[in-house]
């Protein structure tokens, strides 16, 4: 298992975030950092030895209304994935959307815009995982992303504080009780109902002890979305992470 931290779309941020991470997960797209654009040498020296994962477009939907704004959002996620998979990214996380998740007749064509685009991502040596943004207006919900998933054989994505957002704990460990399985990739920031996100591990109130409970044989990776630059608050939220998982950090 491998234990990396989120480090947005700046490669200056990434090249000097602490270098005891297995890897980095670098956001990519228009307009700030577009992976033809992105020199390699510059980003194999950020990287320093570190793997490379990716974080998909935050704003681009997932699937609308219209088929030929789908075939778009696919050919455009298309050529994300295959030029990150030419900067030799491992995983691609990309966000659960939707123009609308309350139609469920709709949900047929969100599985399918999901199914397309991890297919792509095979095609380009990229795995890609699919993220529960539920807590947000266009987020699928928590029940519905672990269908799809399943429907398409996409890997998941779980962001505990995410899902802590969406449901409290309960939700949290329901999904890990039915889903677990299927996912490949954590998020891991803490959280509290008053709004407060991406907290250092232990500042807020999810309950990482379902993560012991529910992914003790967990053998993917782990990616701390913390927003701070502290690095004492960082190594300490992936102690924190490794502790519950049964690994050295």
């Amino acid at each position: 298992m491998d234990i990396g931290l989120t480090v947005g779309d700046d490669l200056d941020r990434l090249a000097a975030s602490p270098k005891r991470f297995d890897f980095c997960e670098l956001g990519v797209g228009e307009p700030t950092l577009v992976p033809g654009d992105i020199d390699p040498e510059r980003l194999d020296d950020a990287l320093a030895g570190r793997d490379l994962l990716v974080h998909l477009p935050y704003s681009q939907r997932l699937a609308s209304y219209v088929p030929e704004v789908n075939d778009a959002i696919v050919d455009y996620q298309r050529r994300l994935l295959e030029a990150a998979g030419e900067l030799g990214a491992e995983k691609a996380v990309l966000h659960a959307t939707s123009a609308d998740r309350d139609d469920t007749e709709f949900r047929e064509v969100a599985a399918e815009q999901l199914r397309r685009v991890a297919d792509a991502g095979r095609d380009a040596g990229v795995e890609v995982v699919v993220e529960n943004v539920g807590h947000q207006h266009a987020g699928l919900q928590l029940s519905v992303l672990g269908d799809i998933a399943r429907e398409t054989d996409t890997r998941i994505c779980f962001d505990l504080g995410h899902a802590y957002m969406e449901g409290d704990n309960k939700a949290i460990k329901r999904f890990l009780r039915s889903h677990g399985g299927r996912i490949s990739h954590l998020h891991c920031h803490d959280a509290r109902r008053r709004g407060d996100t991406h907290l250092p591990v232990g500042a807020g109130e999810v309950d990482y002890g379902h993560v012991e409970s529910e992914l003790g044989d967990f053998d993917g990776t782990v990616a701390l979305e913390v927003f701070t630059d502290d690095e004492t608050l960082l190594l300490d939220s992936a102690r924190r992470i490794a502790e519950r998982l049964g690994v050295d950090f």
